[in-house]
């Protein structure tokens, strides 16, 4: 294949050699992604996982986490933050695929257009872009690019995007950019770069592998360099 921008071929590289290749990988079944990327919202990673897997353990299946008291599913996900909404919120769209489907399975989303598939998961309270393209790249490997707050950061800072653009407003900027066939590697060594290197507090700019690319990491170093002569 081709396509994408140039620059971003090059980002991507550069990452490979930093943290290694990412091949694609299911991450599990659409519903366990919906449900996870749902509990990782404003939260850790190691939070959400957490929650997660209580969640699993206590319930067994999403069938009896539909059913059961909210304040009990609330209860156990507690440790992943918001959880007197996030409960609510899941058991809704359990429901809701259950109403819709007969059976609480996303499987059908993989044999739909794109954007067909994107637009059923946004019609649930509480799935925007980055939540709906997390379920179609993990779970079915369709083409697309989620955004976390590691890659809106990055993006800003290398002026791939402008400064005031936010989050969902970067799906739609970025996606172009990226060829088909990089966007779950671009996607995944982004954030690895995000949590590793460009930190949103401190960010270790000085031994990046892209501060020749990152007008803000070239900023900060000569700042800092111009502090230490001074001093």
């Amino acid at each position: 294949m081709s396509g994408g921008n140039p620059g971003m071929r090059n980002i991507l590289r550069r990452l490979e050699r930093a943290y290694g290749r990412r091949e694609w990988k299911c991450w599990g079944n659409g519903v366990d992604v919906l449900v996870d990327t749902i509990l990782s919202q404003n939260t850790s990673a190691a939070n959400s996982i957490a929650g997660f897997r209580k969640l699993r353990r206590q319930f067994r299946s999403w069938t009896r986490v539909a059913a059961a008291p909210v304040e009990e599913v609330a209860r156990a996900i507690r440790i992943s933050g918001l959880s007197n909404l996030k409960a609510p919120r899941i058991q809704a769209i359990l429901r809701r695929i259950k109403a819709d489907r007969g059976k609480l399975d996303l499987q059908f989303l993989s044999a739909m257009d794109e954007q067909k598939a994107y637009e059923y998961l946004r019609r649930f309270p509480g799935v925007g872009p980055k939540t709906a393209n997390c379920v179609l790249l993990f779970a079915f490997g369709l083409p697309v690019f989620p955004v976390d707050t590691h890659i809106h950061r990055i993006a800003i800072r290398l002026g791939l995007i402008p400064p005031d653009t936010t989050a969902d407003e970067a799906h739609d900027l970025l996606k172009p950019l990226i060829r088909p066939e990089d966007r779950y590697a671009t996607h995944v060594l982004l954030i690895a770069h995000g949590r590793k290197t460009c930190k949103a507090p401190n960010p270790a700019c000085g031994r990046c592998s892209l501060l020749d690319l990152c007008p803000f990491g070239r900023r900060r170093v000569e700042s800092d360099r111009t502090l230490r002569e001074e001093h």
